[in-house]
């Protein structure tokens, strides 16, 4: 039987800014569709540069990135943006109409979607992130995070073959942060959660992959991961007092 085609096939891929600093020296990750995996790292690790290489946002400066099959290439930067949808720390980033169901149409709406085809699916990412009642209110007036949630549904509404989140928890407070996770467990699409934030990623991911000075040094279960002190405390990483890593027995 003929192996699926990855998800997301990255292969030596290098990127260096324009001041000469290496954000990245040789990523190689394969990730398999449908998979959950969490992409940890100290600040400055290259986490969210690899992630701007997975729609295009970013060209690399060496190496490759292949997404369902695809090459990640200028010609076919519309295609990838379509099938990659990434949810960016800052919603502000990504709400800017005046209201959030303009803002959730978008997205498709720049894709081609008209009509009542477009309603529909703005509907739906909506219902999906339980903002339903919050369509026509402005986004400045939602919480942080409806406002996360919100950004979310502006990805979904384009049916993203994967979704690629960056910080996901950050500045939630504790029950934004389980009505956040809530939903994201039920999104059925290849999921990569770009984080320094242990707990959240071991919530969501079944696999976590370590990135430091622009490369993977770990790859494997996140309960594995998690359970190793002395790999966390070389790539300053740290997990919170009395927290139990996935699987580990004390």
């Amino acid at each position: 039987m003929t192996a699926p085609v990855p998800a997301v096939r990255i292969e030596g891929l290098r990127h260096v800014y324009p001041d000469g600093h290496v954000a990245l020296a040789g990523v190689d990750l394969t990730i398999g569709p449908g998979e959950r995996v969490a992409v940890l790292g100290p600040n400055g690790a290259g986490k969210t540069t690899l992630m701007l290489h997975l729609n295009g946002v970013l060209e690399a400066s060496g190496g490759s990135v292949h997404i369902g099959g695809t090459p990640v290439h200028r010609k076919a930067l519309a295609d990838i943006r379509r099938r990659v949808g990434l949810v960016f720390q800052d919603p502000e980033d990504q709400l800017f109409m005046p209201t959030v169901a303009q803002d959730v149409a978008f997205g498709p709406a720049n894709f081609g979607l008209r009509g009542p085809e477009l309603a529909a699916r703005v509907r739906q990412a909506l219902a999906a992130v339980s903002l339903t009642d919050e369509a026509d209110r402005s986004p400045t007036h939602l919480s942080a995070g409806q406002r996360r949630r919100a950004a979310l549904a502006t990805v979904l509404a384009c049916e993203p073959e994967i979704l690629v989140l960056d910080e996901p928890s950050a500045n939630l407070d504790p029950v934004a942060r389980r009505e956040l996770a809530d939903t994201l467990r039920a999104i059925d699409a290849t999921t990569i959660v770009v984080t320094h934030d242990l707990p959240y990623a071991a919530q969501l991911c079944d696999r976590a992959v370590i990135v430091d000075a622009g490369v993977v040094v770990a790859d494997g279960p996140i309960g594995d991961l998690l359970s190793d002190s002395d790999l966390l405390g070389a790539h300053r990483l740290e997990l919170p007092w009395g927290f139990v890593a996935p699987g580990k027995i004390t």
